[in-house]
């Protein structure tokens, strides 16, 4: 799934900032805007941002 759709459905599900999110999951505010631009981050920084979103939503559960 990309990635783009990966984070926009965290966004939702969790009523979270996209600038929040970018800086928690990549210290990058801008991060959302750019994914929405069409940027496609290495792989390092895809699995960094994947693992945020999987760790945030175990300790939420």
């Amino acid at each position: 799934m990309p990635l783009l759709r990966l984070v926009e459905t965290f966004l939702r599900e969790t009523g979270m900032a996209h600038t929040r999110f970018g800086r928690l999951s990549a210290r990058d505010p801008r991060l959302v805007d750019d994914l929405r631009r069409g940027r496609e981050p290495r792989e390092d920084l895809r699995q960094r941002i994947e693992h945020f979103m999987n760790i945030y939503r175990q300790e939420q559960a």
